[in-house]
């Protein structure tokens, strides 16, 4: 066993007794859900970063710059945005719905204001897509172990997934936000420290001007190659991060708007920096190392063969941490849907607090055994996964909750309407027709859904709100 096996696996089992320790003070589901509503605004913030520093965040990022330079900013830089507005617009807003009427979920703002259809429509769809994510970011684990020891892919994934199932199914959210914290610094000291040395390695600016075989556009921070790069992530991306469940339900377990506001604000702020990163890290692989054929490996690659080993481990399991830390919130957003969205709301009302507690464990074990069968069975690009992701948040959850913060007239048709079209366009798009630049399905669900509820209001017009 090798000096990076060795760190990776000791680093993970040290995840993981974290979380089984904190969850002792797990008692009931408003602390497994939202941590008893009582984080302070840098807490906040802390497990918001981490969540949104994952595989997309690095490795995928990474390999984008590899291919394309200076526009991958944009992967994470679109995050930042997205974030903002939920820093300032929406977050805000729900944390009070949240803390006034006991909301633990996002389904539970849809139906009461909406219906119950539209929280079973809804929480069905977002849980399918979430699914994609979590096997992505199992995929980025996954490429990890397949670089510095030779592993097999359902090696990797099998090691990631019992790292993060392990913690979160014990404690759920309050043992999420603290194991965040440690992840957080891993990752920031790990890339610290790599980023000087790789430089110098490739010959500082002048030697990234210099790589073989890279575009006129490599440069321009505008450029964009479709709709899951450059610029036009900021349209396509940045809503994801405004409304995704396991955000917005982060946001209901701070313990005042104010901490919302600064915590989720301290996010964007920090996401935008850090999106520089894995820019440098991606065009620093395509100087010192430009023959990597699958994008998946360019940031381990990098990582192993252009450091020295002990800083080369400890950069590797910062890549490691930011995958495992972004797993823990999707298995927030099953576990929560499945046991209070679904399981108490549908099929047992009368289950006791012990119960609904026990049912979103079991949640997270269930969904998180099907995101490493995905990973392994069905996936292979982490960009192709996190995009599937994207596509069914925009059709779906964007304008029902933007809509229903803002929009008093709205009712159930519109949120029906609203999440139907966008579904059926996403889909027809997606398989009857080539992704080709502005002809993509995550834009046109979402242009479909925003039109479905348009329409709908406008022929409502005067009458009635209906549920």
């Amino acid at each position: 066993m090798n000096i990076y096996v060795a760190l990776l696996l000791v680093y993970s089992a040290a995840l993981t007794a974290l979380g089984l320790w904190i969850a002792r003070r797990v008692k009931a589901p408003s602390d497994f859900f939202v941590a008893g509503r009582r984080l302070s605004w840098p807490l906040i913030g802390a497990t918001m970063l981490a969540s949104n520093i994952g595989a997309g965040a690095t490795v995928g990022a990474t390999g984008l710059a590899y291919q394309e330079g200076v526009s991958a900013w944009f992967w994470n830089g679109s995050a930042g945005a997205g974030s903002l507005v939920l820093a300032f617009v929406i977050g805000p807003r729900m944390w009070r719905l949240a803390a006034d009427r006991g909301y633990l979920t996002v389904g539970d703002f849809l139906e009461d204001r909406y219906s119950q259809r539209v929280r079973v429509v809804v929480t069905s769809l977002i849980w399918i897509g979430t699914l994609f994510i979590l096997a992505g970011q199992l995929l980025a684990g996954a490429a990890v172990f397949t670089v510095v020891a030779g592993m097999p892919k359902w090696a990797g994934v099998l090691i990631g997934g019992i790292v993060m199932t392990g913690y979160f199914s014990a404690g759920g959210l309050l043992s999420s936000v603290w194991v965040n914290v440690v992840q957080l610094v891993v990752t920031f000291a790990g890339f610290a420290i790599a980023i000087p040395l790789l430089m110098t390695a490739a010959g500082g600016v002048e030697g990234l001007a210099q790589a073989p075989g890279v575009a006129a556009t490599y440069f321009d921070p505008f450029f964009s190659a479709g709709a899951m790069s450059g610029f036009t992530l900021l349209l396509l991306s940045a809503p994801n991060f405004m409304v995704s469940p396991g955000l917005v339900q982060k946001t209901y377990a701070a313990d005042s708007a104010r901490s919302v506001r600064l915590g989720v604000g301290a996010n964007a702020a920090a996401l935008m920096l850090f999106a520089c990163i894995p820019v440098v890290l991606g065009m620093t692989a395509r100087a010192v190392f430009p023959g990597i054929e699958h994008p998946n490996q360019v940031l381990p690659t990098v990582l192993l063969y252009g450091l020295p080993a002990g800083i080369g481990a400890l950069a590797l399991a910062a890549v490691f941490s930011a995958e495992v830390s972004t797993c823990d919130v999707i298995l927030f957003m099953l576990a929560t849907s499945l046991s209070q969205d679904l399981y108490k709301r549908f099929i047992n009302p009368d289950a006791s607090p012990d119960r609904v507690l026990r049912v979103a464990r079991l949640s997270a074990l269930v969904g998180g055994a099907a995101g490493v069968l995905m990973a392994i069975f069905l996936l292979d690009s982490i960009i192709g996964a996190l995009s599937i992701f994207y596509a069914v948040i925009g059709a779906t959850l964007l304008v029902p909750v933007l809509g229903g913060l803002f929009v008093k007239r709205a009712g159930s048709a519109e949120a029906l309407t609203s999440i139907a079209c966008g579904i059926i366009v996403m889909l027809g798009v997606r398989f009857g027709t080539p992704a080709i630049g502005w002809w993509n399905p995550n834009l046109w669900g979402l242009i479909a859904s925003a039109a479905g509820f348009a329409t709908v209001l406008a022929a409502r017009s005067g009458r009635p709100l209906a549920r």
